[in-house]
């Protein structure tokens, strides 16, 4: 048990690891060839920092594995809502950006219960490949209204010469980097699915259970990490951009491209799962207009965290004890 553990941690740092050297290489390549760097942020990195959970949803959905694909994708968005934004809020209280009020809040929950209705549709709860084709063409829409809002607001000269000249030599390096980390993603993932799999078997539990525990968290680090660094710079939107951005990608990215490759078989009982999101997700919609200076508080910050560890330990006392 302690050795799937062990390769667990193993196969999500090739996870994390590979994710980087991805965008690393790829970002470089995109600047080479003069791709805005607002272009880059918007796709590469963003996507890139869901890779993980990408990874790990695809290796699982084709080891038929549907409860460890659907549980990554559900539990890093309750520890992307409840955990890290809780945390940034209590190291320095969030102030909200109409836009984000008015358009990304509710879109994450446009989305989530759209990826609801789709998978509790029909008598067989499978989210087919049309279904995931319709997150698909959400998501491609969510990356050209990023790109054409950040665009409106570029006041600087994108392109650095002193960069291009530094990356003139690059290339070679840069496809390096891409391959290096598409093979550390892959046996990332097979080392981690696997040893899911093995564990929750050795326990007597279902995969969704260390898929939302173990897993969502560990491959939320990324997300975690930025957004702290993000606060303590005090670049607020930021930090709730990339939560936002994250729960958006998580559902119509990586349910999406999963379902399309592969129909995913959707277990009922992450509707319980989807609903403590969708809560968390409408009172962070409520909280701007509770609160005069459209903030979330620190004690607002201190009330999702322990509400994500009663969440935690509740999961896990009512299926493992």
């Amino acid at each position: 048990m302690f050795v799937n553990i062990a390769l667990i941690f193993i196969g999500i740092f090739l996870l994390l690891k590979g994710a980087n050297f991805l965008v690393d290489g790829a970002s470089n390549i995109a600047h080479k060839f003069k791709i805005s760097e607002i272009v880059i942020g918007l796709t590469i990195v963003s996507i890139g920092t869901s890779l993980p959970e990408l990874i790990v949803s695809l290796t699982s959905s084709l080891k038929n594995y549907s409860d460890i694909t659907i549980g990554n994708v559900i539990g890093s968005n309750i520890s992307n809502l409840f955990l890290i934004l809780g945390v940034c809020s209590i190291i320095r209280p969030l102030k909200f950006k109409d836009k984000t009020i008015k358009i990304e809040i509710p879109l994450v929950i446009f989305l989530t219960a759209l990826f609801f209705i789709l998978a509790n549709n029909g008598e067989q709860k499978i989210i087919s490949r049309f279904e995931g084709s319709i997150l698909l063409i959400f998501c491609i829409l969510f990356i050209l209204y990023n790109i054409i809002v950040a665009e409106k607001n570029i006041k600087s000269n994108l392109y650095k010469k002193d960069r291009e000249i530094a990356l003139e030599n690059a290339l070679l390096k840069s496809s390096l980097k891409i391959i290096i980390g598409i093979v550390l993603l892959k046996y990332g993932g097979d080392f981690t699915v696997d040893n899911i799999s093995e564990l929750a078997i050795k326990l007597g539990i279902s995969g969704k259970i260390v898929s939302i525990t173990i897993l969502s968290f560990s491959t939320s680090l990324p997300e975690l990490i930025t957004s702290i660094v993000a606060v303590l710079k005090k670049e607020i939107d930021m930090a709730i951009g990339n939560v936002m951005g994250s729960n958006v990608f998580n559902i119509v990215l990586i349910i999406g491209v999963t379902a399309i490759i592969r129909p995913i078989e959707y277990l009922t009982e992450y509707n319980n799962d989807i609903i403590v999101f969708l809560i968390g997700m409408i009172v962070l919609l409520l909280i701007p207009y509770i609160n005069k200076n459209k903030q979330i508080t620190k004690l607002a910050g201190i009330g999702y965290v322990a509400s994500y560890l009663i969440y935690i330990i509740s999961l896990i006392y009512i299926n493992v004890w």
